[in-house]
């Protein structure tokens, strides 16, 4: 049976912007009301942002601006606050993914897009996550000239690294642990980058300076600080673990200690 819902959706035609300074500057916008009728239980959620979007269009209304590439939970585009919650009620995936069924006829539905600093609103639901590729082009990457590609197997790697390696490489770069966090942190994300490279072999000669670089461009960018709430791991499509953050936490103390940067 379909269902009739009610919209609220946040609307900026202006993106935020930041000065010379790094003053933060809103953009401005504010909450309009849609109505919408006949949405099936087994749309997703994006799909049902299409149907609306459809409706404005044979309106000749402005379509609701949104993130989305993929639509199979891999590419974390589909970014969006729903009920106040990153990627919406249910847990271990993303927007993309969170279907209709998970509502009820009647329901009132509130969409925002991501609040944090580093994430500036470039028009209604989508943000600016370009913060994100800047802390990996600082050290996110292994550049050790390793001679001519060998077998993957050649290399012995015990399963329980190798599982740990492959739990932090599963992140998608969303940014819901940022919006998950009451300070804003990328703490959850920088973890996961730092952690995958290096417990792998091939990530282990720069290790030192990848945390240092990583950590440096993370506050740079105007995150905040991580009090250890957890609600980045709990609101992660991928389940990502704290434990990544207390290995970062481990490098960037050890790398400190030994470091020649200045």
């Amino acid at each position: 049976m379909n269902m009739k819902l009610t919209l609220k959706i946040w609307r900026q035609s202006k993106p935020d912007k930041k000065d010379a300074k790094g003053n933060f500057t809103p953009g401005g916008g504010k909450m309009e009301t849609y109505a919408l009728n006949e949405v099936s239980p087994d749309m997703s959620f994006l799909e049902m942002l299409d149907v609306l979007n459809e409706k404005l269009v044979k309106e000749d209304k402005e379509p609701v601006a949104f993130d989305h590439d993929c639509r199979e939970g891999i590419c974390g585009m589909c970014s969006m606050y729903i009920n106040g919650q990153p990627h919406g009620p249910d847990r271990g995936i993303t927007t993309c993914q969170l279907h209709m069924r998970s509502f009820k006829d009647g329901d009132t539905i509130y969409i925002e897009p991501w609040r944090a600093k580093a994430f500036p609103v470039i028009k209604d639901l989508m943000v600016d996550r370009s913060a994100f590729d800047r802390i990996i082009q600082a050290g996110g990457y292994v550049s050790v000239n390793t001679g001519v590609n060998v077998d993957a197997n050649e290399i012995p790697i015990g399963k329980g690294i190798a599982d740990k390696a492959f739990d932090a490489a599963t992140c998608i770069g969303c940014g819901a642990c940022v919006a998950a966090c009451k300070n804003a942190s990328a703490m959850l994300f920088v973890a996961a980058k730092v952690s995958q490279l290096a417990l792998l072999p091939q990530g282990k000669p720069e290790r030192k300076a990848r945390v240092e670089k990583m950590v440096a461009q993370m506050d740079e960018e105007g995150f905040g600080a991580c009090t250890n709430t957890g609600a980045c791991s709990a609101e992660c499509p991928k389940g990502i673990s704290l434990e990544h953050i207390a290995r970062m936490n481990r490098e960037y103390f050890g790398a400190k200690l030994t470091s020649e940067r200045v």
